[in-house]
């Protein structure tokens, strides 16, 4: 792969229950195991951040394979729920659903869209055979 940008983060502290930021400096945040989970919360976590990630990431997917054609993307959203579970052979995965609101749009080209950005995505590829991924219109 010929790298474009490479993000640099550190995790420091206690792991889930300690702090990270980015090498410029523009993401600083403490993180918490979630209160579902069992911890304290009143902070992000690696879920969450990779959620947002992921919707930013896809959303942007999705509006380079409309391009060119005339889908009427105004007030698409990507919502991205990333779940955090046990698996059956010991240790944890994850799973994701990526929904997509397309007001404009009918139904028909938005799955079309949708299946096209997961085809694409960066987070889409590097995921893809580790981890379920459902694609749903909302």
């Amino acid at each position: 792969m010929n790298s474009l940008y490479t993000a640099i983060a550190t995790a420091s502290g206690d792991g889930r229950n300690g702090h990270t930021r980015s090498s410029d400096g523009l993401l600083d945040v403490d993180v918490r195991i979630p209160a579902e989970m069992g911890g304290q919360g009143g902070a992000t976590n690696p879920e969450q951040l990779f959620a947002a990630g992921y919707a930013a990431c896809f959303h942007s997917a999705l509006k380079m394979v409309a391009s060119g054609t005339d889908a009427d993307l105004e007030g698409t959203e990507i919502t991205t729920r990333v779940s955090l579970g046990k698996l059956e052979h010991g240790g944890f995965g994850l799973a994701v659903e990526l929904d997509l609101y397309a007001p404009e749009l009918e139904a028909g080209l938005a799955q079309e869209l949708l299946e096209k950005a997961h085809a694409v995505c960066p987070y889409s590829n590097a995921i893809r055979g580790n981890v379920d991924v459902r694609l749903k219109l909302i």
